[in-house]
């Protein structure tokens, strides 16, 4: 019986591996669209990311509405 949850643990942990590393794969082909004076402008809106959320994340290339809609979108068409 504990063979059958050690296995279920280590596919578990596999998965999430896999959708970490999608995750910061898919983070590094985004170039940020900044601005000679530092400021950076979210990819899907336009808007200027605000400072707080630069602060909180620094490799941040949407704004917070836009960066929740992309992951719900992507748990859409992933299943999750």
């Amino acid at each position: 019986m504990t063979d059958l949850f050690d296995r279920a643990q280590q596919q578990e942990q596999e998965s999430r591996d896999r959708a970490i590393a999608n995750q910061l794969a898919r983070r590094g082909t985004e170039t940020p669209d900044q601005d000679a004076a530092g400021n950076r402008f979210c990819l899907s809106c336009g808007e200027q990311i605000a400072s707080e959320r630069l602060e909180a994340a620094p490799d941040a290339v949407r704004c917070v509405p836009c960066q929740s809609w992309s992951e719900s979108m992507g748990r859409y068409r992933h299943g999750v």
